[in-house]
């Protein structure tokens, strides 16, 4: 039977914290870390069918592709821009109620597309609602569960639940692409609806806001912690979180090499790859299952990135991880071919191990240099990652109209590839800063 305890003595939390003679016990927040791992995969479904609708919604509307760019780039905006305010009502009225409405949110507005018929609509529906949607969804609230609930191993569950969205890129994008080619874009929207509504009642069901509503400690904890009060004025601590953090180096510094890790990744290859592979005159569904590829080697990448996050400098894995990423993007205008060759299947294998293993070190480093308020400031940093993401999917597809190409956006991303390795190199290290109280 699920409860929820509201007040738990530290005596009584320590007695239930302690497993009986005989019978190790998997602590709860495993559990969690599970129902939000399946959580991020059901969500994951919006994630991968922008680049697959660029060319269908062209040709059915006539839409060019700049249009549907910005559609795209609003989403990924709000993606973003959305994420520290999310943070921040997670702490006023708990994860559940935020991730349950931000499911339903995004499951009306990708239902909707399928009766629109201009592109305001578009943007109306795929752009603000299932942006707003998937910005309560974002990574702020896998941060969130990691900070409440885990003191140890945080870089690890970190990677783990960050891989979850590339799960569900592998999961979601053969059958999607198979939908948008054998039948029409419509039935793959309406998927994403229902996935996203199916997961609703694992979410109300089975997550917990806190380890004290159930009396346990946080993983890896010595001592009980009490369940902290709802915080009001929720959207003034987001912004006053950012005020505080934008007096400092190294919020702009994370904040700048995040914008360009999202111009590289969703911006750029999740967006724009399918569409310049079809270019190449590389069938749909195989770049898509290329793309699938890459959600394969995410989830390897992101998690051995966040052991090696628990390990190693997060400075310098940083440095590396862009470092690799600019020089494999350079090479990709001579790898898109009409066929799947080995140099291709290198250049996937070896960009999906890089694609969000940035994810762990940024987070680890907004934890040590801004404490508790770490989710929120790590949201508002997501926000540049989304905002970086937002003007690629419009410029790279304005680039493609104007030049017929996308081969001069694969090397301007590289170059920025090279200057976020720069970037992350001169990070100082940091004292946890105190937590911003609003006053309501």
């Amino acid at each position: 039977m699920l409860y929820d305890v509201t007040q738990t003595t530290p005596a009584a939390a320590a007695a239930q914290d302690t497993p009986s003679p005989g019978k190790p016990r998997i602590h709860r927040a495993w559990f969690v870390a599970a129902v939000t791992f399946v959580t991020i995969i059901g969500a994951a479904a919006f994630r991968s069918l922008p680049g697959l609708l660029i060319d269908p919604l062209h040709q059915d509307f006539g839409w060019s592709r700049g249009t549907i760019g910005a559609a795209v780039s609003i989403n990924l905006a709000l993606y973003g821009l959305t994420a520290p305010f999310a943070a921040a009502l997670m702490d006023r009225f708990g994860i559940r109620r935020v991730v349950a409405v931000a499911l339903t949110v995004i499951a009306v507005g990708s239902g909707l597309t399928v009766w629109m018929t201009a592109a305001w609509q578009l943007m109306l529906c795929w752009g603000l609602l299932v942006g707003l949607g998937s910005g309560s969804m974002a990574l702020a609230f896998a941060a969130t569960v990691t900070n409440r609930w885990f003191t140890e191993r945080r870089g690890l569950v970190t990677g783990i639940l960050t891989a979850a969205s590339a799960s569900g890129q592998l999961i979601f994008l053969p059958v999607l692409s198979w939908m948008v080619e054998t039948h029409d874009w419509r039935p793959a929207a309406v998927t994403v609806a229902l996935a996203a509504l199916a997961v609703v009642p694992f979410v109300w069901l089975l997550l917990r806001d806190h380890p004290a509503d159930v009396g346990l400690k946080p993983y890896g904890a010595t001592e009980f912690v009490p369940k902290p009060e709802p915080v009001p004025g929720a959207a003034r601590r987001a912004v006053t979180v950012l005020a505080k953090a934008a007096r400092t180096g190294p919020f702009w510094l994370l904040a700048g090499t995040f914008a360009i890790c999202g111009a590289s990744t969703n911006g750029l290859i999740q967006t724009h790859f399918v569409p310049a592979a079809h270019d190449a005159h590389m069938p749909v569904q195989a770049a898509a299952s290329l793309l699938a590829v890459i959600g394969v080697f995410d989830v390897v990448g992101t998690i051995a990135s966040g052991w090696f996050t628990d390990r190693f400098d997060a400075r310098r894995l940083l440095a590396v991880y862009y470092a690799l990423r600019g020089i494999s993007l350079l090479f990709l205008p001579m790898l898109l071919a009409p066929s799947v060759h080995p140099p291709m299947l290198f250049f996937i294998v070896f960009y999906g191990l890089d694609w969000v293993a940035t994810v762990p070190p940024t987070v680890a480093l907004c934890r040590e240099q801004y404490g508790e308020d770490s989710a929120i400031v790590f949201g508002w940093v997501l926000a540049s990652h989304q905002v970086g993401a937002a003007l690629v999917a419009f410029l790279g597809g304005v680039a493609r109209d104007v030049f017929g190409s996308y081969d001069m956006v694969w090397y301007f991303s590289g170059a920025l590839c090279a200057a976020a390795a720069l970037m992350a190199l001169v990070i100082r290290r940091g004292q946890t800063a105190a937590p911003v109280v609003a006053v309501a």
